[in-house]
């Protein structure tokens, strides 16, 4: 197995309480995303392409809508 690798946001912050995505992204074919006052917590797994669509969606996004 695997261990996996989370690497904060670089819109993280850096305070303990601060709102907070981690991103895995070491292990082939997956892509792990968990909260980062959660570490324990439960893991959301994506396929790349899958990442990659919410990215480009959110990216997209404007404010306000």
């Amino acid at each position: 197995m695997t261990t996996l690798i989370f690497h904060k946001s670089s819109y993280s912050n850096g305070t303990p309480e601060g709102a907070c995505v981690e991103v895995a992204t070491n292990v082939p074919a997956l892509v792990a995303i968990r909260d980062s006052k959660r570490p324990a917590g439960p893991v959301l797994h994506l396929t790349p392409g899958a990442w990659t669509a919410f990215l480009t969606a959110a990216a997209r996004r404007q404010p306000g809508r």
